[in-house]
């Protein structure tokens, strides 16, 4: 069975928090796919790798140009792992029925839309009764993650 992590983002956005969380995966020599909505959110969130701090730019690779096989993160809207990650990271939704291919799953959502957080409570479920491990992560007012929640399989859902 894979981790599932759940972050609820309520003081930043996925592009601040995103970065963040793919530089700890790397740091540990992970490999991560991040699966967006939309071809125009891949090309989004491709540009954004390259220039989300002054000082730093993370590695990778997106849909529609590089060779998958060889980067430490790839950006799709699609459901596959190319570049043989452990780590699988949900942003905008996206809707991946299966995540236990993976050693660990980030699922990033927006605590400011209740659309997201009603399909956050929808995959957590999913992954609660496939029997993965699960935790949910709050940011506090300075911005670091908290684990607000840890599920076995009959927990309920805390999102």
């Amino acid at each position: 069975m894979s981790r599932v992590d759940f972050y609820h983002l309520q003081k930043w956005p996925l592009e601040r928090a995103l970065p963040e969380l793919l530089e700890r995966a790397l740091a540990k020599g992970m490999k991560a796919v991040v699966v967006a909505a939309s071809e125009e959110r891949v090309r989004a969130l491709d540009s954004l790798l390259w220039c989300y701090r002054e000082d730093s730019w993370l590695p990778h690779g997106a849909a529609g140009g590089g060779e998958a096989a060889a980067q430490p993160v790839w950006i799709t809207d699609r459901d596959e792992n190319p570049n043989g990650a452990d780590i699988l990271v949900i942003t905008d939704g996206a809707d991946i029925q299966d995540v236990g291919g993976y050693a660990r799953c980030l699922d990033l959502f927006d605590g400011a839309v209740e659309a997201d957080v009603a399909a956050a409570r929808t995959r957590w479920t999913r992954a609660r009764d496939a029997g993965h491990d699960l935790s949910y992560w709050q940011q506090d007012a300075d911005g670091r993650w908290t684990e607000k929640a840890k599920s076995a399989k009959t927990a309920e859902t805390p999102v």
